[in-house]
């Protein structure tokens, strides 16, 4: 199906919108709760104010996206990989960090359970 220059909102129920793809357009404070999107595709689209909600966006990619503000609650990122992300200012709270693995990052007033972490890697290089 093919919708171009449509100007109202659109309700759908119990779809399916697996394959689809979305280009060049306006999805604010659109509400996304548990549809099924297997390889679907969002191209150059404005999604702020959206929510998702009992979404699986497993193997998703995101690319080029601004997300200042986002909030993440009880999100599963196991396997996650993060490459030339900003994540300055952001807070992390009751998160399972085992196995993370940081490396060539700008750690400058990163703080773990209020200690910095250049003051635990300089301890940590002074006792080794």
């Amino acid at each position: 199906m093919d919708i171009s220059a449509l100007k109202e909102p659109i309700t759908a129920v119990n779809a399916d919108l697996s394959g689809s793809s979305f280009a060049c357009l306006s999805l604010r404070s659109t509400t996304f709760n548990d549809v099924a999107m297997q390889d679907t595709r969002f191209e150059n689209i404005n999604l702020s104010g959206g929510v998702f909600e009992k979404m699986n966006l497993a193997r998703a990619r995101f690319s080029n996206v601004m997300l200042p503000g986002a909030a993440f609650d009880d999100v599963n990122l196991a396997g996650a990989s993060f490459d030339n992300v900003n994540l300055a200012c952001a807070a992390i709270h009751d998160a399972n960090l085992s196995g993370v693995a940081i490396s060539e990052c700008n750690l400058a007033g990163m703080r773990i359970d209020g200690i910095l972490v250049t003051d635990l890697l300089a301890a940590y290089r002074k006792a080794v």
